[in-house]
């Protein structure tokens, strides 16, 4: 059986309600090992069977036993976050050009980014950056030394950053897209650090409180941790610390200090 078969069978499986639930585990476990990495784009058929199976089986069981934030159904942070993002749409419709030039020139590929991320109560969605690694990085990424201890994947001198990329990155520029994100309500302005599948489905318990709120363009880990972080549970606890000492106002005090880091230039890469 080819892929595109092995696809249409999986497919069919998860559509049918009669199916064995032993049957969908055992191909969403295939489709999920080490052994299915080796295929073209795997980590694209991986987020959309992950998302349409596992999201629903896996992830929004972890928060029935938790009460929801207080920060979700806050009008005046919704509020916020449709006015900083249609301002931050209007700079994207500035700068665009120059940027999508540069990247262009500098390496040959798409201009923006996307990836499956996970977001309030591990529901997933398709976050948007200007590229700023050179096509196909994420089959590349097993040929990289992870610099962080955890389930988060980070390394400096990471050498699929492209040139724009770093200073894309250094200036925080690479992240404008999410605005879109944040405008749909998929994330807020600030949050928790918006998580990938991967790091999701190596989750401990207590790594799910993560995911009780909206994840966001900034928050603790952009303001006092960044770059500087070399254990994932550090980020953990930054996004637990955040939830307990949140509100309206703190917010508010995250994205002064974010424009701050950013206009700096601290930390980032």
């Amino acid at each position: 059986m080819n892929l595109i078969e092995l696809k249409q069978s999986y497919q069919k499986q998860i559509s049918k309600v009669t199916v064995p639930s032993q049957k969908v585990k055992q191909l969403t476990k295939f489709f999920l090992s080490n052994e299915f990495k080796t295929v073209n784009d795997s980590s694209l058929i991986k987020s959309e069977f992950f998302s349409k199976f596992e999201e629903k089986k896996y992830l929004q069981s972890k928060f029935f036993q938790h009460k929801q934030h207080d920060s979700v159904d806050c009008k005046k942070k919704r509020f916020i976050d449709l006015i900083g993002s249609s301002i931050g749409l209007l700079l994207i419709l500035i700068i665009f050009f120059p940027i999508a030039l540069v990247i262009k020139i500098d390496s040959p590929g798409s201009i923006f980014y996307s990836q499956i991320r996970c977001g309030l109560q591990g529901k997933p969605f398709r976050i948007w950056k200007f590229r700023t690694m050179v096509e196909g990085a994420e089959l590349q990424q097993y040929l990289v030394d992870n610099e962080i201890e955890g389930c988060l994947f980070k390394n400096k001198n990471d050498p699929r950053i492209t040139r724009v990329g770093k200073f894309l990155r250094r200036t925080s520029l690479d992240e404008l897209p999410q605005f879109w994100n944040v405008f749909k309500g998929e994330m807020s302005l600030v949050g928790t650090r918006p998580p990938t599948l991967d790091e999701v489905k190596n989750y401990q318990d207590r790594h799910y409180k993560r995911l009780l709120v909206k994840p966001g363009l900034t928050g603790e880990w952009q303001v006092y941790g960044r770059s500087n972080i070399k254990q994932f549970d550090d980020v953990v606890n930054m996004d637990i610390d955040y939830q307990n000492k949140w509100s309206f106002l703190y917010d508010i005090k995250l994205i002064l200090m974010t424009i701050r880091v950013v206009a700096l230039g601290k930390g980032a890469y």
